[in-house]
């Protein structure tokens, strides 16, 4: 087979095209950088500022205080508690719920769908949903931030649409050995699905995680902050200096534990997109129906 040819035209759009991508992708990457880079500096270089994008004054002093931090493991721990359970609920609860609705053929399924999708335009809104709870005695309790996210019609919708794009003769040849509907959702329907669950599980995932304003409106208790509003209130006021101890005061600044705080808060929700991103490019239903 004959390359194309390619025109001058062409080359200065791909050149163009590199140095656009290249200067975008430095200029995000400049402010994490930069955090990243003074949760690893000196007081002196930090108070001083002169760090940039590489740390001066190499130490991991800061990260040793953020970490060991007693309110810090207990915020990290309820997030992880939250963006576990939240996020394993809401796949089950969402996938179960789109397998009917991807049947078309189904009677009333038109009426059903369109009251799905109904709720994503119109909600009883914050002071109901608070008085809601307040009813039923799930203020201050974790399942406040778990089970009203349980079923995210968005997300149930992306599912529902990879569901139809299934070959029906796979459906078919499975009813034919003598398999019900429950075993060919759990045994052929979901397997083929991994692209889709892994996708909407990163954004579940991440949504739980960064959630800030739910946790704060209905988690009132101290033993119930979360990581994320922990963060903020490291950021808008650092822990009180006087706990550290005099080695510490010397290599630890404010502008550290906030750098080192937010760096270690990020941490543990960036781990999971290595292992999801293989989903995201592997065609799972490759030879999967032979003609």
């Amino acid at each position: 087979m004959s390359k194309i040819k390619r025109t001058s035209e062409d080359w200065a759009v791909d050149i163009f095209s590199y140095i656009f991508l290249t200067v975008f992708a430095l200029i995000t990457l400049l402010p994490p950088m930069n955090i990243v880079a003074k949760s690893l500096s000196a007081e002196w270089a930090i108070i001083s500022g002169k760090v940039g994008l590489l740390p001066i004054g190499f130490q991991l002093n800061t990260f040793k205080y953020v970490v060991t931090n007693t309110q810090f493991l207990h915020s990290l721990l309820l997030s992880l508690s939250i963006t576990i359970l939240g996020t394993g609920l809401s796949i089950i609860v969402s996938g179960a719920t789109a397998y009917p609705l991807s049947k078309r053929h189904l009677p009333g399924i038109k009426v059903i769908l369109f009251l799905y999708v109904f709720t994503m335009f119109f909600s009883g809104g914050l002071i109901p949903n608070y008085l809601l709870l307040k009813k039923l005695n799930m203020l201050n309790h974790l399942s406040a931030v778990i089970i009203p996210g349980m079923i995210n019609v968005f997300n149930m919708l992306i599912i529902k649409n990879y569901y139809e794009t299934l070959p029906d003769s796979l459906e078919e040849s499975a009813k034919l050995d003598g398999a019900s509907n429950i075993r060919i959702l759990f045994s052929i329907i979901i397997p083929l699905s991994l692209p889709v669950y892994a996708t909407i599980t990163l954004f579940t995932a991440v949504a739980h995680w960064n959630d800030y304003f739910t946790p704060m409106i209905y988690l009132n208790d101290s033993r119930l902050k979360v990581l994320t509003v922990y963060l903020r209130d490291v950021v808008m006021n650092v822990s009180d200096p006087s706990k550290m101890s005099e080695d510490e005061l010397l290599n630890v600044s404010p502008e550290g534990v906030k750098a080192a705080t937010i760096v270690a808060s990020t941490v543990p929700i960036l781990l999971v997109y290595p292992y999801l991103q293989k989903y995201f490019i592997k065609g799972i239903l490759i030879g999967s129906v032979k003609e």
